[in-house]
Formats: C-alpha cells, structure tokens, sequence
C-alpha cells in the first residue's frame, strides 16, 4: 500500500484516465444543477431549463449519471482488457461533448440537443467497445449494448418534444432510469461482495446463481414492461419479484456487519434503497404510492448513493491511495443518505410540505457533492501517488 503521506506529484493529470475529467465535472454538476432546478422550482428562475420539471429528470439522468458511467467504464474497461481507452485531447473530446449536451438541454434548438445528447453515449459505446473486441472480452460486451440503449432513450425523449416519436416522454426517461439501474445492480453485483470481504474482516458475502439470474433477469422484464407500456398491474407484479430477488441478493452480502468500513457500508446502503424503490415502484403501479417518491428511492437513494460511493473508492484505488474514509467523505456518504430519506419518507410523511422535504433533501445533495468536490479535486487533477499512469 502507497504511503498515505506522500505527496502527489504536481504534474496535471485531468485527462490521464477517464474517471478524472468525468468524476469531477459530474461533481460540479450535481453540486450547482439542483439548487439552480429548485430555483426554478420554487419560481425564483423560471428558465433553468427549457422543459421545466422534464428538464430536472433528464439532466439527473443523462448529465450526471451517465458521466459518472462513462467514467467508471473508460477506467474499469483499461483495466479489463489491458487495452487503452481514451486519454488526453480524445477523452477532452468526449468531455467537450458531454458539456456541450448540459448547453444544449437548457436552449430550444431540440433538434441539437436531440443529436448531441444521444451522441455522447454512443461515443462512450464506441470508446468501451474498441477496446472489449480487440481482448475478446465477451463478458462485457453487453455494457457497449447498455451504452447504446441509454443513447435511443435520450434521443426518444428529446424527439418526442420535436413530435417526431409517438412516445411518451415519461416512457423513454423510465427506460433510461431501467438501463441505468441494471448497470448499478450488474456492477454492484460484481463489486460489493468483494469490497465487503475484502474490507470487512470476517464477512463471508455470497452470491447464489439462482437468486443472480433472477435479480438481473427481472430488471430486464421491468424495462421491456416499461418500453411497452404494459398494464399498470404486470409492472407491479415485475417490481415485486424484482424486490424479493434483490432483498435476498442484498441479505446475502451481510451489510449489518459493514458499520466499520464506510466505504463499503455506502454500497449496501444505496442498494438497500433499489429494494426500496421496487417495492414502491410496485405500489405505485396499483396506486398506492407516489410514483415520484418511488422514482426518487432509486435516484437519490441507489443511484446517488451507488456513484458517490464509487467515485470515492475508484478515484481512491487509481490513484494509489489508501481505500479508507476519512471524516469528508463519511459527511457525503450520511448527507446522500439524509437527502434521499428526506425526499421518500419526508414527503410520504409530510405531503403538504412538498416545497421544504425538496428543498431540504436538495440542500443535502448539494452539499454532498460539494464536499466531493473540493475534496477530490486534487485528486482527480494530480498525478497518482505511485508514479504509475493513468
């Protein structure tokens, strides 16, 4: 293990691997986008956004979330394949058209936001998938397919404000919010188990193929259901199996026994909240829930709570520091958590104090990231501590 006194070299080093550039422009993103959406919200700035409320979702969903997407996968696909993905002027390239969707989003030339904001992670597709063919690394070719139908549900959304597509708009962001959830439980399959025995002595997480199959397998039929539109009562019965399979999956891994390692317990944490979200989901279906308080168990929740968690570790581990917490990060890691019980519980709890349980759960978000940021950015900017690339 790297000393943890010595000092990173003062070389740049943003675009010397892809978790860099695009972990810390999704760190500033999601630090300034939500008070500037509640802003608009609360009728403070009416023009945040060109399709107000719609705006704010896909934003969260194409901005932020899959930047931190494509960061994690140009860095893990390297180490996958021992191949080169994009560094330098073309990872700046890819930067450039990422940043040039968030312009785009907030004009109303929905003809090029249409085209830029569904190239990007097509780009990312071509970026991971170059790389995946020239190692025959079949197992993760599947993620440059991933890649490819987040790209068709950002066009779809922006195509049904041209009117050219039938679709609801609703219909192609939930699609986008599926793919992204399969990715999050695929890699957290993959990763937790291993964090929690690697990092919690004596913890024997397990997986079990059955429970695998169907845990995967369900989200799978959550968003064909999703991207058909099929009765609200199948969608509840997809969800709640969904629940079950995830529940166990998530048993499996033992979080009650992660509190001392925060760096892990994070990753339980935001999956705890995937279960959350598809019982919700399948209560929503029959009418019992909000379906925006279950939308946001898995937005805040699992998926702010999944990326934050991983950026840490990822950007700890790449860069040749100790895989431990220190007092800033566990202040981001409780302010996810607060800001998503906040949101769900806050609003369920307290309907009639819609504005404040947003603007609370916003103000924790916010915050959160903002920590990352000044935290990381260091980090993210230096060379690594070994002296080794990337």
């Amino acid at each position: 293990m790297t000393d943890p006194r010595v000092e990173a070299s003062p070389r740049f080093a943003l675009w010397d691997l892809g978790f860099r550039p695009f972990y810390l422009a999704a760190g500033l993103f999601a630090t300034i986008s939500i008070p500037l959406w509640i802003a608009q919200y609360a009728g403070a700035l009416p023009d945040a956004w060109s399709h107000a409320m719609f705006g704010h979702a896909h934003e969260m969903l194409f901005g932020y979330t899959v930047a931190v997407i494509a960061g994690f996968l140009l860095t893990a696909v390297r180490a996958w394949t021992d191949q080169p993905t994009p560094t330098g002027p073309a990872l700046a390239a890819l930067v450039l058209l990422w940043v040039a969707g968030r312009v785009t989003a907030v004009t109303h030339f929905e003809t090029v936001a249409a085209l830029v904001n569904a190239a990007f992670p097509i780009a990312i597709a071509v970026a991971i998938g170059i790389p995946l063919v020239r190692s025959r690394n079949r197992r993760n070719y599947f993620f440059v397919l991933l890649m490819v139908l987040i790209g068709a549900a950002a066009l779809a959304y922006h195509l049904s404000f041209i009117g050219v597509a039938g679709l609801p708009v609703l219909t192609s962001l939930q699609a986008g919010l599926d793919v992204v959830t399969l990715i999050v439980a695929v890699v957290g399959g993959r990763v937790i188990p291993m964090f929690t025995n690697n990092g919690v002595p004596g913890n024997r997480a397990t997986r079990n193929a059955v429970v695998e199959k169907f845990a995967l397998g369900s989200l799978l039929a959550l968003l064909a259901a999703d991207a058909l539109q099929v009765a609200p009562w199948l969608i509840a019965v997809v969800a709640g199996v969904a629940a079950v399979a995830h529940a166990v999956r998530l048993f499996l891994w033992q979080p009650w026994r992660t509190s001392p390692a925060p760096l892990v317990w994070i990753l339980h944490a935001s999956y705890g909240w995937i279960v959350a979200y598809l019982v919700l989901r399948s209560l929503a279906a029959l009418g019992l829930f909000a379906t925006s308080l279950a939308i946001h168990a898995l937005t805040i929740g699992a998926i702010g709570g999944m990326t934050i968690g991983m950026m840490t570790r990822t950007a700890r581990g790449h860069t040749a520091r100790p895989l431990t917490a220190d007092g800033f990060e566990v202040a981001c890691f409780i302010l996810i958590q607060f800001a998503a019980i906040i949101r769900v519980v806050g609003g369920m709890l307290f309907p009639d104090a819609y504005l404040v349980t947003v603007g609370g759960a916003g103000l924790c978000w916010s915050a959160a990231f903002a920590i990352f940021t000044v935290r990381y950015w260091p980090v993210l900017t230096r060379a690594r501590l070994d002296g080794k690339p990337g």
